[in-house]
């Protein structure tokens, strides 16, 4: 019986994984392959910003989630999906430039068991990609905003964009408060994390914009991106205690990942499991050490009853959507899949 259960379920994730990866490619394909070549038509003489700007977006940047978001979004208000991508191509240069300039601020040379264009490149030339890039996003912006959008539109637009700049950035100064420190409280590290995930809110927001949608639905979009986008973060909050190297990074250059500050909480471990993470020097046999604390503590069960909990407020937004519904409902699914599989490997 057990076993007929197993299969059934890996056949379920198989399934969800294909549908995901299927709409990511058909929805998110096309503005991708635009911004490669966008950047990549310049003409640059250096040999290292030219390697360096290739390496990222041909092999490490494959933002396909941002432009289905877009697409998905103004369909779902009786929009024109298309009319998304230019729009789309911008947005994923100027999230490309963020991201890198995050990995400088934290000094992340890996991601995702792949070097980062600072962990290949390094410091200078990374600073240098990252602001290429979001000078390039910025004037595709400005070029897609002056030939397609209405005039009522480009002001609110610009303002969501705005605001998302300066919200990411207050995330980040926040969150460099959090290094070193074993008494950051679970609500305080979920206040960064809800502002980090102003970058998804403000892809749907201004999707539903495009699309026409009401005002309801608008809103009901908005909140869908910021509970989404808080899942994809604290997704990888589990993943990063799950690899030695992140785990590692993680502990002495950045902030705990939240199943380690909901251990720390129980004081009958606190005092075990600060021990261990004020070592100046983390070993795999450390990181294996804290994991088993930390779940034991019930640190992983109370970060998978969170996401259980955004899963269900974020479906419960777009109810009131006009079509495919079910799209929304496969990208939290497919994201929670992904959380409890990744339990199962420690």
């Amino acid at each position: 019986m057990k076993c007929t259960t197993n299969k059934q379920k890996n056949a379920n994730r198989n399934d969800i994984a294909k549908r995901v990866q299927k709409l990511l490619e058909e929805r998110g394909s096309k503005a991708l392959e635009e911004a490669r070549k966008e950047v990549l038509q310049e003409k640059i003489e250096c040999k290292e910003i030219r390697e360096a700007l290739n390496y990222f977006m041909q092999e490490y940047w494959q933002d396909l989630a941002r432009p289905t978001l877009l697409s998905i979004a103004c369909e779902a208000v009786g929009g024109d999906p298309e009319i998304t991508t230019p729009i789309a191509v911008p947005m994923i240069l100027i999230s490309g430039a963020i991201d890198i300039h995050d990995d400088i601020i934290d000094q992340s040379k890996t991601k995702w068991s792949r070097p980062t264009v600072l962990g290949k490149f390094g410091k200078d030339v990374a600073l240098l990609v990252g602001d290429a890039l979001l000078f390039k996003g910025f004037t595709l912006l400005y070029e897609a905003i002056e030939k397609g959008i209405p005039a009522d539109k480009v002001a609110t637009i610009i303002d969501i964009i705005r605001k998302m700049f300066f919200e990411l950035g207050d995330a980040e100064a926040l969150e460099l408060r959090f290094r070193g420190r074993m008494d950051v409280t679970p609500e305080e590290y979920l206040q960064v994390v809800r502002k980090k995930a102003a970058d998804v809110e403000a892809h749907t927001r201004i999707s539903a914009i495009l699309g026409g949608g009401s005002e309801d639905e608008i809103e009901a979009l908005s909140r869908y991106g910021r509970l989404l986008g808080m899942m994809m973060i604290l997704r990888d909050d589990l993943v990063d205690m799950l690899d030695f190297k992140e785990a590692q990074h993680r502990i002495k250059e950045e902030g705990l990942p939240l199943p380690i500050l909901y251990a720390l909480q129980n004081p009958k471990i606190n005092s075990t499991l600060s021990s261990i993470l004020l070592k100046r020097r983390i070993m795999k046999r450390e990181v294996e050490t804290i994991l088993k604390i930390t779940d034991k503590a019930g640190g992983i069960e109370r970060l998978r009853e969170l996401m259980q909990k955004l899963s269900k407020d974020a479906q419960s937004n777009v109810d009131i959507l006009k079509l495919n519904k079910n799209y929304f409902l496969l990208l939290t699914n497919a994201i929670l899949l992904l959380f409890n599989q990744a339990t199962e490997f420690y």
